[in-house]
């Protein structure tokens, strides 16, 4: 296998990694919240360690705060307010603002 050829392979493998984690986290997040935390934490690294951005879809869940996983309801609040959705960690706290557009714009 050339170089090339191992750096692609290794950094789809670090991707396919990070999404299953994440499946775990959500998985394990009503027995135990902290075993979901300690997915993400080993996603972020894996994510890090091999330079491989984690999906916007997936980083909306983590806290930036305090690295938590977040599930609308049970760990974070999410409210709707001047064109944003604004996540807030019910650990630490911490605000997420995401800006959105109408549909139709």
């Amino acid at each position: 296998m050339r170089r090339k050829d191992k750096k692609v392979w290794i950094k789809d493998m670090a991707a396919q990694r990070i999404v299953r984690l994440f499946h775990l986290a959500n998985e394990s997040f009503d027995e135990d919240p902290g075993l979901s935390k300690r997915y993400v934490f080993l996603a972020r690294r894996i994510g890090m360690r091999h330079r491989v951005r984690i999906p916007p879809h997936l980083k909306r869940r983590i806290c930036k705060g305090c690295g938590a996983y977040l599930v609308p309801g049970a760990s974070c609040r999410v409210r709707v307010r001047g064109g944003r959705v604004i996540t807030t960690c019910l650990e630490c706290g911490h605000h997420k603002r995401i800006p959105y557009h109408k549909a139709g714009r």
